[in-house]
């Protein structure tokens, strides 16, 4: 679902929180666009709340052992963002278990109240029932994500929804790498 400027202009006076699943983006990039994808906070960002009055940005992302996150973590600071970080849990079988649904679920509620607009940034259709919910209190609720990694019923079930692409994505170079790279 795709806004006119006219459109748009009617939000820009709305107060608007982001709430980023970092850990949905970065796998989501790293399958569209290949394994030197990394996302662009800053433009991604900017997408998110395009001129509006930004009252809080969260990223969450999952920490996994013997990878140096910090310099990543800073740049999210830096860029704006408030970032809640935790370790993946190992699992008996060896796998991993690691996702912040509900942390996104209930900040984005407790916050509801000081926001007209949530900006959801993630595909993933668990949050259907929460963008459910935040209409009933009266909020906004848009989602972004990339196309691909979409779920069709959190797309229909936002009061708009707004593709990534190639805005908010950068391919890295052989042997380069930069400083404000997702390292998850």
């Amino acid at each position: 679902m795709t806004e006119t400027k006219e459109e748009n202009k009617f939000h820009l006076t709305q107060r608007v929180g982001v709430f980023v699943d970092g850990q949905n983006l970065f796998h989501s990039a790293k399958s569209i666009y290949g394994r030197d994808a990394w996302v662009d906070y800053d433009a991604l960002l900017a997408e998110a709340v395009r001129d509006r009055n930004l009252v809080r940005a969260i990223a969450y992302t999952i920490l996994v052992e013997d990878v140096d996150q910090s310099g990543f973590l800073e740049v999210l600071r830096r860029l704006g963002y408030e970032v809640r970080a935790k370790w993946a849990r190992v699992l008996p079988d060896g796998s991993m278990k690691a996702d912040w649904d509900m942390g996104i679920a209930t900040d984005s509620i407790a916050m509801a109240d000081k926001l007209d607009t949530v900006v959801l940034v993630s595909g993933d259709g668990d949050f259907v029932d929460l963008v459910a919910f935040l209409q009933a209190r009266g909020v906004r609720v848009e989602v972004m994500s990339f196309d691909e990694a979409a779920a069709s019923e959190l797309q229909r079930a936002a009061n708009a929804y707004y593709p990534l692409g190639m805005e908010v994505i950068h391919i890295r170079s052989a042997g380069k790498s930069s400083e404000s790279e997702e390292e998850q």
